[in-house]
Order: structure tokens, then C-alpha cells, then sequence
């Protein structure tokens, strides 16, 4: 995104020489250090079998990964549900609610189902919480004909993707603590835009997510 820019400058810099530049006018974000434990998988509710060991998206709508983190407010802790394409890297369905209930974990996946555009073969992936385990969430898997998988253990790497999107949102874009959930909802929404819309990836030959979701969803 900056080459054209540089070239038109006569600027010759490759990426370590940039973030060395950046670091000393003090331009690169810090990560917070900090955990809040947001998944409890030591209940008796069925627990589904890991789908994706062998099995990786090859078009958009075929994989949802889904994750739940924490964002600090000066208020209080809010918690925020993703749920994200797995070939596009888009965000397709969330929701930041005040505690860890399975309701406000639903209304991100029925955000999700909402923007669906095909009806072909859908696994829905997450970790072993409670909230996705619940009765109430995988009914609504099932009325929207959704498979579904889970990690078999406590590795996070089986929830790799989901992970990486939330440590994208909550270093890249919310690095100014929100004084409450309202704020905090509102800085959300336009973080999720940009990172859909704007932020290019490495892994997809830096274009945005929602330009490879389009490419992606068949007839």
C-alpha cells in the first residue's frame, strides 16, 4: 500500500528498515500483557468432534470460526464474540455484551447467518466453552443446517484463526481503552469496517477480506 507512495518520493526502504524508522519516532503499537479467562470447557454438555484436523476452506461460507475475548473498559470488562470466515479472513458476524452469557455468543452467529449468501455445506468451529456446548447455540446451528466442531483439547493453536483475528482487533484498532460499553460498541463497529474493508493481509497477497469473500462465494 505504501510503495507507490514511496516511489513517487524516490524513497528506498524495505520492511525492517521501516519498522526500525517507526520504532525510533515511537509510531509501533505496544501489546497489552494481560488474560481474562473467557472459555470454561469442564461441564457434562456434549462435545463435538474437531472437523478441521485434515480439512482446510477453499471458498468462502464453507468454514466459521468463532472465539470469545475481552475488552477493558474503564468501567468495567465486556466481552466480545467473533465469528470469521476461515477462507476470507472476514468478520461476518459479532457482538460485545457485559458478561459471558450464551446470548450475546448467539447474536454474533445470527448476525453471521444473516449475511450468508449460499446454502452449500457450512462448519461452524470453536473451542469447547460453555456457550457453544449450550442447547440454545446449537440449536440454532441446526436450524440453519450449520455442522458442527470443536477443538479436543486445550491447545488454542486448534482455534488458531479465531485467535489471530482477535489479537489483529484488540492491538491494531482498539488500543485506546473505551470509558464504557457504549463506547466500546460503537469502537467495535468501525475497527471491524476498517479491518474488513481497508487492512490487507499477508495471506491474501494483501488484499482486504471482504475483496476475497466476493471472490470466493459460489452460485
Amino acid at each position: 500500500m505504501l510503495k507507490e507512495k514511496f516511489n513517487s518520493k524516490h524513497i528506498k526502504i524495505g520492511r525492517d528498515a521501516l519498522f526500525s524508522f517507526l520504532r525510533s519516532e515511537h509510531l509501533l503499537v505496544k501489546p497489552v500483557k494481560s488474560y481474562t479467562k473467557t472459555t470454561n470447557s469442564k461441564h457434562w454438555l456434549h462435545k463435538h468432534p474437531n472437523l478441521l484436523k485434515d480439512k482446510k476452506a477453499s471458498r468462502a461460507e464453507e468454514i466459521w470460526v468463532s472465539d470469545i475475548t475481552y475488552i477493558d473498559t474503564k468501567h468495567k470488562t465486556a466481552y466480545l464474540s467473533l465469528v470469521t470466515d476461515a477462507w476470507s479472513r472476514k468478520i461476518v458476524g459479532f457482538h460485545l455484551h457485559h458478561d459471558l452469557s450464551t446470548d450475546g455468543v448467539a447474536k454474533a452467529l445470527e448476525m453471521a447467518i444473516k449475511s450468508r449468501s449460499s446454502e452449500l455445506p457450512l462448519i461452524h468451529h470453536s473451542d469447547r466453552g460453555l456457550q457453544y456446548c449450550s442447547q440454545q447455540y446449537q440449536r440454532i446451528q441446526h436450524q440453519n443446517t450449520i455442522t458442527c466442531s470443536m477443538t479436543d483439547g486445550y491447545d488454542c493453536y486448534q482455534n488458531a484463526l479465531a485467535e489471530r483475528v482477535n489479537g489483529i482487533l484488540k492491538n491494531e484498532f482498539l488500543i485506546v481503552k473505551p470509558k464504557n460499553i457504549t463506547q466500546a460498541r460503537t469502537m467495535i463497529r468501525q475497527s471491524i469496517k476498517l479491518y474488513n474493508n481497508r487492512r490487507p493481509h499477508t495471506a491474501l497477497n494483501f488484499k482486504t477480506p471482504s475483496q476475497i469473500h466476493k471472490q470466493k462465494i459460489p452460485t
